[in-house]
């Protein structure tokens, strides 16, 4: 396969063409860390894109009792060139326009990569779409907003990805006038922020926010905490000429240890209540920016998960164990009127236990508000004068994992399986696996695959369009059903 970089070797197996570590992008070597990822260099010959590559600088990560490592991979293989895409397509696809989709990984924005078990895009090859994933930088030098470098570099490394994506996808059967750009957790944080870029105008047509927010990017304010935090932590000064000489080994170091970084501000609360010191950095929210006109004529289809909340509770044994005072400190901490909050959501969930109402308060601050946000900004957005209107679509993934004793639930992360058709993946299933020690019911994986693999193609997931109106949305579990704004009353109060 030759692309405009230079031919590369891949392989062939179950009807499947896999192609590893191409680049899109330099090597973010030194300085380069932190500047605009720049054009990769041709290489003569023929690369091999048989083995993975090096990822992204990163620490380990575990989450308590459950195991993640099917999310997070095996942490950080070393190697500057890691601004790669991997490619599956069906075999022999080159020339056959394809939908193509682009995946953009979670990790808190400090962890994850092309590596890990459950991005494997075979099923989607199988199903007639081009899959790409893509690593991205991570960490202070993604996302540390720092003076003298750009902002949100891992968004511009996602920009890039999706120029290599229009330059090269024919020569693997892809289309590049009908790509999807995809994500979850962090990564749909980011999939939201290119919504809402300028600069990305034109190199997708569809998008998917999985249990993401577009009221997830930091203030300056809150961004100029972390920086001093950073170079506090490092000995430097607050400035990119004195990051640029730190190796990627302290970098990782120190951004482990800015977790728990104090980000309320006077006019702010911190979008991701402490869990990760890094996100976007951006003066408008980008569901702000989409109410604007931004993304109006890209297609969206945008969910969460109906217990994102339990995924930080459970493992850790803070579910059953939370009381009201822990209830009401979280409430505090991410609502300007906690009162009213608690509220609701007694009044909404009669007879909930504490740990209930603390999961759905916190998988409410972290995605759910501002995913609807999102999703009614895209839905109102004026259209420019020409420009077609993109279809606005929701989804609540309801399907509860009996993992953990049957507590972990319909958690964030459980829908991922489903969605990229692994869950037959033996490392998901046991007691402390993702999805439990029994597989989900017969047909779900399958249906929910062939949703996304239907939406790429079509713009049209099979349920009614979400307006201002209505909110359609639909909830997956063992059976599918269609609700008119379902928890209203909760969505209500975080507007």
């Amino acid at each position: 396969m030759t692309t405009t970089r230079g031919a590369v070797r891949g392989l062939r197996r179950g009807g499947v063409d896999t192609f590893l570590n191409i680049p899109y992008a330099a090597p973010p070597r030194g300085a380069g860390r932190f500047a605009p990822p720049l054009p990769h260099a041709p290489w003569d010959g023929v690369r091999d894109a048989t083995v993975p590559g090096p990822n992204a600088p990163q620490a380990a990560r575990t989450l308590g009792r459950v195991d993640m490592s099917p999310y997070f991979g095996a942490g950080w293989s070393r190697g500057a060139d890691y601004l790669t895409v991997n490619v599956r397509a069906p075999a022999g696809a080159a020339g056959g326009g394809l939908p193509v989709m682009v995946f953009v990984h979670g990790g808190g924005f400090v962890a994850g990569s092309t590596r890990s078990a459950l991005y494997d895009g075979s099923a989607f090859a199988r199903g007639g779409v081009v899959l790409v994933t893509l690593n991205y930088r991570l960490g202070i030098s993604g996302f540390l907003d720092i003076p003298g470098a750009p902002a949100n570099r891992g968004l511009l490394d996602v920009v890039a990805a999706l120029r290599w994506v229009r330059d090269d996808i024919a020569a693997f059967g892809g289309d590049p006038d009908r790509v999807t750009l995809f994500g979850q957790s962090a990564g749909a944080t980011v999939v939201g922020g290119v919504l809402a870029a300028p600069e990305a105008a034109g190199l997708f047509r569809r998008a998917i926010v999985q249990s993401g927010s577009g009221l997830g990017a930091f203030t300056a304010e809150q961004a100029a905490r972390v920086t001093r935090a950073a170079a506090l932590h490092l000995g430097i000064e607050p400035h990119v000429d004195a990051f640029a000489r730190m190796p990627d080994a302290r970098l990782v170091e120190a951004a482990s240890a800015l977790a728990g970084t104090e980000l309320r501000t006077a006019t702010h609360h911190d979008p991701l209540l402490g869990l990760s010191p890094f996100s976007l950095v951006l003066d408008t929210q980008p569901a702000v920016s989409v109410a604007g006109g931004l993304g109006a004529d890209v297609d969206l289809l945008v969910g969460t998960n109906a217990e994102e909340g339990n995924l930080y509770l459970v493992p850790v044994d803070a579910y059953a164990t939370s009381t009201r005072a822990d209830v009401e400190a979280l409430a505090a901490r991410a609502h300007p009127d906690p009162v009213r909050l608690v509220e609701t959501y007694r009044r909404a969930r009669p007879g909930a236990a504490h740990g209930e109402l603390r999961s759905a308060i916190m998988g409410d601050a972290l995605f759910g508000a501002g995913s609807h946000a999102l999703a009614d900004a895209h839905a109102g957005a004026a259209v420019p004068v020409g420009r077609r209107r993109g279809g606005t679509f929701r989804y609540e993934f309801a399907w509860r994992s009996p993992a953990l004793g049957g507590e972990l639930g319909a958690a964030h992360t459980v829908e991922l399986p489903f969605v990229f058709g692994l869950t037959r993946l033996p490392a998901l299933h046991g007691a402390h696996a993702l999805l439990g020690p029994d597989g989900p019911p017969a047909g779900l994986a399958t249906r929910v695959h062939e949703t996304w693999v239907r939406f790429a193609a079509t713009g049209d997931p099979g349920w009614d369009p979400y307006d201002s109106g209505r909110r359609a949305t639909l909830r997956i579990d063992a059976d599918w059903t269609q609700a008119d704004d379902p928890r209203g009353e909760e969505r209500r109060v975080w507007r």
